[in-house]
């Protein structure tokens, strides 16, 4: 865990250093915005393509493999940052490669973490642990990326990126091998793999509702491309309101997230999840109605607090009702809503903000973000009628 809480700071200090140095470039929201579109292509065929191997690899050695790349993106970003000021397309194409390593990093380690918890029944604390100590990074993170930005440059996150890796490999290097649990019959290929995966997923409704209300919550209701913009134009609080910005939806989520035993004794996580979610979005929303970057700040951390307990109702969810062997298929297309809606949310808030102002993209992104849960719930009522110990006693 402290080699991943290690690489997890530098990672979060990296991505606050790119959309950063894209705006200071360009002094553009579409372009900022624009970086969470060349992520999704890498980000889409990494996590499906680790989904296939988890579920038939050791799952240790791709997550060493990975650490690799990710260490080569972070070398190459500062070498980049170092030797002037570089073309935006470059900029680009690292920012995917980031997005795929990371998504399947994502993966991986998502299909590990439920064969480390020896009791079923235990499964909900210890992924509430795992996603709060995930988060610790992103509060820390964010905050020590506006620091090195303002204090030495971009390149110095992406060093300390590179360096923080380096922790992670070290802690996957003394893992012991993480393969999956042997499935009957011939092995199949990796396209059928995939498709096996897929069909799962679109089999169980429970799942496709907490998929369907995550992303869209984080395509209308996550502005974090816009943190930079409003950091900057709006707040004149420069890297250091960047950092602030970033770093305060994670604040809320780690406390949420370090206090969520009281999930323990709930069994409709389905309806805890619709709640959350549209808290977010309330919060989201007035954060485009205020004027203070420290009001902002605490708005943003009481949309961390609920995003936290919805993903920590989601994981539990998606764990429980999924069997092993399907667990890296399943965990890939968790990974591709978790991490492409927030760039899906990049593009939709930097266009919104082009053609009008980057508040007004906030708040009408928030409220979308209210009124997609509704149409969520309608769509898939499973996810509200989900009750944890059926679902954990179907496994038993």
């Amino acid at each position: 865990m402290l080699g991943n809480f290690v690489s997890g700071l530098g990672t979060q200090a990296a991505l606050v250093a790119l959309p950063y140095q894209v705006y200071v470039q360009t002094h553009s929201a579409l372009l900022t915005g624009l970086l969470g579109a060349v992520e999704l292509g890498p980000l889409v065929a990494m996590a499906l393509l680790g989904g296939a191997l988890a579920d038939r690899s050791d799952r240790r050695r791709l997550l060493l493999l990975d650490q690799i790349g990710l260490i080569a993106v972070a070398a190459a970003l500062c070498a980049a940052a170092l030797a002037g000021e570089p073309h935006i397309a470059l900029l680009y194409v690292l920012a995917g490669l980031l997005a795929g390593f990371g998504a399947l990093q994502n993966v991986v380690r998502s299909a590990i973490v439920p064969n480390l918890v020896a009791r079923r029944e235990d499964m909900p604390a210890a992924l509430a642990v795992n996603f709060g100590l995930y988060q610790l990074t992103m509060v820390l993170g964010p905050g020590l990326g506006g620091l090195l930005i303002a204090a030495a440059g971009v390149e110095a996150a992406y060093a300390v990126d590179g360096l923080s890796c380096l922790a992670m490999v070290g802690a996957v290097w003394a893992m012991s091998p993480q393969l999956p649990q042997a499935t009957a019959g011939e092995p199949l290929s990796i396209r059928s793999s995939i498709v096996e995966g897929l069909r799962f997923v679109r089999r169980s409704p429970a799942l496709l509702g907490s998929f369907a209300i995550d992303l869209s919550a984080m395509t209308f209701g996550m502005p974090r491309a816009l943190f930079p913009v409003l950091a900057i134009s709006v707040y004149g609080a420069g890297a250091s309101g960047t950092g602030l910005l970033f770093a305060s939806v994670s604040a809320g989520a780690v406390v949420a997230a370090l206090t969520t035993r009281w999930l323990d004794h709930v069994r409709r996580l389905g309806v805890v999840t619709i709640a959350a979610v549209c808290v977010w979005g309330l919060a989201i929303a007035a954060v485009g109605l205020v004027g203070s970057l420290w009001t902002a700040a605490a708005l943003l951390a009481v949309a961390g607090a609920a995003d936290s307990v919805s993903a920590v109702c989601r994981s539990v969810i998606n764990q429980t009702v999924t069997p092993d062997e399907l667990r890296g298929r399943m965990s890939s297309v968790f990974s591709l809503v978790v991490t492409s809606g927030p760039r899906l949310g990049d593009v939709e808030a930097g266009t919104v903000a082009s053609l009008t102002s980057p508040r007004f993209s906030v708040l009408s992104g928030g409220l979308a973000c209210v009124a997609c849960a509704g149409l969520v719930v309608a769509a898939f009522p499973a996810l509200a009628r989900y009750d944890k110990e059926e679902a954990l006693a179907a496994f038993a």
